[in-house]
Formats: structure tokens, sequence, C-alpha cells
């Protein structure tokens, strides 16, 4: 059993509604009466925390290694190109897929409406991040529109820039301000560094300059010298946020984000979406030498294979399995502010039961048959 460590030979005690009663260890458990055995390791629900349900029906619609500004044309190009019914089939499965692998909480990026009938009946607990995109966006009307329907669906919600490189300056400012405010204590998530080309932009070249100048889009805000440094002029210090792929985040980098936020930030790995597009990795490694908070997500079927955490979690080569296991339960729980209720087994506390199975013992590592399945 996971517990926030891993907990040999537990024995966890339900009710009739899934709420814990009692905790405990034994190493003989096939002498306790009345105990369900189960070969793997039981674990609490898994936390998603970045993922575009919206865009299911784009599955394989963009080739896979087109690069990231080729990625970027590719959603352009074939967005729209699937009709309502078609779009809202691809949701349906795709929630219901995250639930049976053991998913109970994801952080979703929406842009439209499409994705809130299912949400609203789904027993996963969505945190939608409403995002203002678009160099050409001159106000959050849009958003606050999303934000009124998103309230009358009873879903959570906040709203939150893209990224750093694709809103302007007083529209990002009107975001982090809560011009639109949010029906909860939410963070922000914003798409961070995931390209060399984000970096290149503050300094007038690379891929992502050039598209711009092609398509005659201006940037106010290049002066900030790199987006960690809008990042961090831009939203204060006391606001939680999650920092989401940071593929080209160096160790100057991570510092000084960490020196601002302290631990109010959570870096976002999603490596099959950035394998998928770019055949990058997060600098893992860094990122666990400095210490901070690292979550999992799996971005969206327009930009993976497959919306498993645990496929996300075998790519995470090196990384201990008790490691790995908190990144995907109790890390994305804090990261989305929904810690007290999710992402850890406690007493009085219904935190779902899955069953990780395909361990390799041995090293204590994920199998490359590692699979998850819920229990409860």
């Amino acid at each position: 059993m996971y517990r926030r460590k891993l907990l040999p030979y537990g024995i966890l005690s339900l009710s009739s509604d899934g709420t814990v009663i009692d905790i405990e260890s034994c190493n003989e458990i096939d002498r306790r009466p009345g105990v369900e055995f189960h070969n793997g390791i039981l674990i609490p629900d898994m936390v998603n925390a970045h993922c575009h349900l919206e865009l299911s029906y784009m599955a394989g619609m963009i080739p896979a290694g087109c690069g990231f500004i080729g990625f970027a044309r590719g959603m352009g190009e074939r967005r729209g190109a699937s009709t309502e019914e078609e779009r809202k089939r691809a949701i349906v499965a795709a929630d219901a897929a995250m639930w049976r692998e053991g998913i109970g909480a994801v952080g979703d990026v929406c842009n439209g409406v499409t994705s809130f009938e299912t949400k609203r009946v789904s027993p996963i607990r969505y945190i939608n991040f409403l995002e203002i995109f678009g160099l050409q966006t001159r106000s959050t009307e849009v958003t606050r529109a999303l934000a009124d329907r998103a309230k009358e669906e009873g879903l959570d919600y906040t709203v939150t820039p893209h990224s750093c490189y694709s809103v302007p300056r007083e529209v990002f400012a009107a975001v982090v301000r809560g011009d639109v405010p949010s029906n909860g204590d939410f963070p922000l998530s914003i798409h961070f560094m995931e390209s060399i080309s984000e970096e290149q932009l503050f300094y007038g070249r690379g891929a992502m300059a050039e598209w711009y100048a092609e398509r005659g889009w201006e940037c106010d805000f290049l002066d900030y010298g790199s987006p960690a440094g809008r990042v961090e002029r831009e939203v204060p210090p006391d606001r939680k946020i999650l920092l989401v792929h940071g593929c080209c985040a160096t160790d100057e980098v991570i510092k000084s984000v960490s020196d601002h936020f302290s631990d109010r930030v959570t870096w976002v790995l999603c490596p099959g979406s950035n394998r998928y597009i770019s055949d990058m990795l997060p600098p893992v490694q860094l990122l666990r030498r400095s210490g901070v908070r690292i979550a999992v997500g799996t971005d969206s079927l327009a930009s993976n294979w497959t919306l498993s955490i645990v496929e996300e979690l075998k790519r995470f080569n090196g990384v201990p399995l008790e490691e790995l296991l908190c990144w995907a339960t109790c890390n994305g729980a804090e990261a989305l502010g929904i810690g007290d209720r999710i992402g850890s087994f406690e007493r009085g506390r219904r935190s779902g039961v899955v069953l990780l199975s395909g361990i390799d013992w041995e090293r204590m590592a994920l199998g490359d048959g590692a699979r998850t399945q819920r229990i409860l």
C-alpha cells in the first residue's frame, strides 16, 4: 500500500461508501479473516494535473515528431475539423478511461464549453482552467462568459493565461489580478518553457519569432527578457502557480522561480506530450535536486498517445517508485488545491482505491507492463 510512503502488507479498512476507517500493516495477511488480497500496490486516486479533455477528438490528427511550431500550426489547421457530436463522444470516452484507470482528479484546460456536460456528471473531480489565449486578445469578456457557464454547471473553475508567449501584457495582468473571479482557491496554470523557441522569442529570434513575424503578430512583453522574467514580474509571490512542461528550464531558472514563489509553485511534467511533439523530456534530475514540488500531467490526446498517468510515470527513468507515486497522488492534489480531499489514504476520507500492478519487485520499479485499475 502507498500512503505518502510505501506501507508493506498494508490493510485498508473501508466503510460501505468507501470512507477509510482504518489503515494498518500486517505481515500475515493471509491469516486475517475477511481481508481481500490484491497482488500489487494499493494507491489512492491519481491526479492528472494538466490535461485538455476537450481536444480528445484530435487523437492522431497531428503527426508525432512535428516539433513545437509544427504542432502549433497543426492545432490551428485541424482544431475545427470534427462535428460537435464527434467531439462529445471523444470526451466521454476519454473521461471514462481516466476514471477506469484510477484518475480521480484532473486539472483541465478549457477554451470552450464542450466538455462541461460530461464533467457535470463525471465521478472525476475537475478543476477547470479557463484559458486566455491569443496575441490578438484584448479583453477577458469571452472568458467571463465561459466562467458564467461553468458556474451554471456547478463546476470548479479559475481563469489562467495560456503561457508567457501568447497573451498581451494588459490581458495577462487582468487575469492575474482576478478580473474574472474563480469559485475557489485554485492556482494559475501556465505552459512554461516547453520549447527553446519560447526563450528565443524574448531575444527576437528563433522559430516562434519567425512565425509571429510571418503572421504580423506583435509582442508587448519582450522587455521582461525571458519567460521566467515575465512570470516573476507579472505574478505576485503569494499566488499559487503551476508551471507546465518546463522542458528548457535551467538550474538558474528553477532557482529564480523558487525564490520568487517559494512553495507555492508546482512543476507539472508531461513527458509523453513532450516526446510526442519534439522528442524532448523535462529536466527531471535538475528539478529533483532543487527540491521543488513535482506533479504529473498527460496533456491532450492531440499531443499524446494516451491519458494514462502510469504511462507517464514509466518515462521517468531512475526516479524511485515511492517518489513517483507521490508525484502522481498527493503532490498533484496539493498542486490543484484539493489536497485535503484526495491524493492520500487518511481516516475519514474517501480517496478512492486503485490497484497498481506489474511491479518489478526486485528493482522496486514499474515494469513495462505496469498498469492501474480502479478497485473503488
